[in-house]
């Protein structure tokens, strides 16, 4: 297996699950918040600069202290935090891709990674919070619920924002799957068949 593999997913899908198990099972690295830590290290930039704007838009109404000061002469200069951190991620995951094969999880990278093996994990509501509740017993059904609805709406957000292309769309995407339906030892399977024989 030669491909980066990037998954995107819904929020209490076990899209990150998925990703960490078909690393254990393939071999290969596994990058999520890593690609923050290592985008925050790469640029003398503070990792809480990176975590607050990390999947987050750009505002163009931004004030001057939501900038982060660099070089005057650098392409960055002024640039919105957010917009920033999505260039500085980029620079990660295109070096990471270099590196050989891996798991990405989310920021874009099935944009960024054009020769990769592309996942989309989905789920029905009723499934994701069940996963939830289970993660988090002591939030309240109706709050996770409307967590998940926000995180998707940001996700949905980032996603045609820095890639002009649908979110979820299985036309973006080599495969995608439910894991509601399948399991998470399913999707990984699957998914590891078709990168290994596909």
């Amino acid at each position: 297996m030669s491909k980066v593999i990037t998954i995107s997913r819904e929020f209490g899908s076990g899209g990150r699950e998925i990703g960490f198990r078909l690393s254990e099972k393939l071999g290969i690295p596994f990058y999520d918040k890593e690609i923050i830590s290592l985008a925050a290290e790469g640029n003398n930039i503070a990792e809480s600069v990176f975590r607050a704007n990390d999947e987050v838009i750009g505002k163009k109404e931004r004030i001057n202290h939501d900038y982060v000061s660099v070089n005057p002469f650098s392409p960055l200069y002024e640039i919105p935090v957010s917009d920033q951190v999505f260039l500085m991620q980029s620079q990660i995951i295109r070096k990471l891709e270099q590196q050989g094969p891996c798991i990405i999880i989310g920021r874009c990278s099935d944009i960024i990674v054009q020769d990769g093996f592309h996942v989309f994990i989905c789920a029905g509501m009723k499934v994701r919070l069940q996963r939830m509740q289970k993660l988090q017993p002591e939030e309240p059904v109706k709050k996770l619920e409307a967590r998940m609805r926000s995180v998707d709406k940001k996700r949905r957000e980032y996603y045609q924002y820095y890639s002009g292309n649908e979110w979820g769309n299985p036309r973006n995407y080599h495969l995608s799957l439910n894991s509601g339906k399948l399991g998470v030892e399913r999707c990984v399977e699957i998914i590891a068949d078709c990168v290994e024989h596909g």
